[in-house]
């Protein structure tokens, strides 16, 4: 018997990929171990555990890291309001560092000298992954079958894979082509690849496994309330089933119920890989986004003006680009995430929402802050300044103003006249 090359933990997901990549190691030489994470994915942990010892793998760990994720991860991007090209609330890229740090932990302590993934060659997940392995245990060795030849040669398709799994004897649920690829986790589950891969193409109603249509959403709305601790959620109220919720995990998991009833966090998206191609993705985040329209509304009425200004125009986008391009373990996150508590002291109160047909409406906030002064903003009556006080404020700020204006009177180029966009006559 040949001597072994090698211990290699493989995140193994229990599907066609990662099963047949683990007999592929095991092909090659490896003593395989398999892990796996929870991090809130609708799972069977038990027949994956079996199917992974079954194809070959010398043990099985799993992980349950739900916790760590939500307070660790979750909850910084809810603070910075992260969100890519302005649509995207990140829910593959948040999973990868809480996934990888557990990974390094296990391979640390059984001494595995390899760890393997099965993202594919084109996505963003190699990045993710590799970075943080790298970030965490800068010697460890990385085994990527998908960006080695003599694999991705020898699978060049889905049916290669299944032919091999049939010859392994490797149990799959399916024997013909899956209409598109998934990742699910406590935050979202994704959607991308096969008839996604034409942008043009709807996506199928029966596609869509968190939420309900929208259409077919209950007609009566539904009302609740978020309380907010230094931007973090604290509370959930649900008055028409008279429950509250406080654990982080139990927050998130409540907040994913009523959004999926609803029909809430839906969204289509074309976007931009960080290795420089654009991919069609689907995703639904539930919960995330009844949680992102809670905070956003209290910090106008708790946060401060140029601090929420600098957090949107700097944290908010450095550290959705971190996130998403897989720079989690870096220096510059550490900077950035160092920001975001001094942002949040001042954002406390409670937040009233309606639930409704795939919306998340505002309904009222409060918060004992005291950044929102009624009396002051009243137009009914005085209170915090006089008005006349406006003049000199007005006669301030209009004095670079009539000076441009002046200049281009001076030109011939008054501002009287209509122009279009880019200041031509019309």
């Amino acid at each position: 018997m040949s001597e072994s090359k090698g211990r290699v933990l493989l995140a193994y997901s229990g599907g066609l990929d990662t099963s047949c990549i683990l007999a592929w190691l095991i092909e090659q030489g490896y003593d395989v171990y398999a892990f796996m994470a929870d991090v809130g994915q609708e799972e069977d942990f038990e027949a994956a555990r079996k199917k992974a010892l079954a194809v070959g793998a010398k043990k099985f760990f799993l992980e349950d890291l739900k916790r760590e994720f939500v307070t660790e991860l979750i909850y910084p991007a809810l603070q910075a309001n992260c969100i890519y090209e302005n649509v995207y609330l990140l829910g593959t890229s948040l999973a990868r560092p809480v996934i990888a740090r557990g990974m390094m932990a296990v391979a640390d302590r059984e001494g595995c000298d390899f760890v393997s993934h099965g993202c594919t060659g084109k996505g963003n997940d190699q990045v993710r992954f590799e970075l943080a392995f790298y970030g965490l245990k800068p010697d460890i060795k990385v085994i990527a079958p998908w960006r080695i030849p003599e694999f991705y040669n020898r699978f060049a398709g889905r049916q290669a894979l299944l032919a091999y799994a049939a010859e392994k004897q490797i149990p799959v649920q399916q024997t013909a082509a899956k209409p598109w690829s998934t990742d699910e986790n406590l935050f979202h589950i994704s959607y991308e690849a096969g008839i996604l891969e034409d942008p043009n193409t709807t996506p199928p109603a029966d596609m869509w496994k968190l939420t309900v249509d929208p259409e077919q959403a209950p007609n009566t709305p539904q009302r609740i309330s978020i309380e907010f601790t230094k931007g973090l959620p604290v509370k959930v109220t649900v008055p028409d089933e008279k429950k509250e919720y406080t654990d982080p995990v139990e927050i998130f998991i409540a907040l994913n119920h009523l959004a999926r009833k609803h029909g809430i966090g839906r969204i289509d998206i074309v976007e931009n890989r960080f290795i420089g191609v654009k991919s069609r993705g689907c995703y639904e985040s539930p919960g995330a986004t009844i949680l992102r329209a809670a905070h956003v509304d209290l910090e106008g009425l708790t946060l401060d003006r140029n601090v929420r200004a600098l957090r949107d125009q700097f944290v908010t986008i450095e550290l959705s680009k971190i996130l998403y391009n897989g720079h989690w373990f870096t220096p510059e996150r550490e900077f950035i995430v160092s920001s975001i508590p001094a942002s949040q002291r001042t954002v406390n109160g409670v937040v009233r929402l309606k639930l409704y047909k795939g919306n998340v409406i505002i309904e009222g906030r409060y918060s004992d802050e005291g950044l929102y002064d009624e009396k002051q903003s009243s137009m009914d009556e005085l209170g915090g300044f006089e008005p006349t006080d406006t003049t000199g404020f007005i006669q301030i700020e209009s004095i670079r103003i009539k000076k441009w204006a002046q200049a281009n009177i001076r030109k011939g180029q008054a501002g009287i006249e209509p122009k279009d966009v880019y200041g031509s006559r019309v």
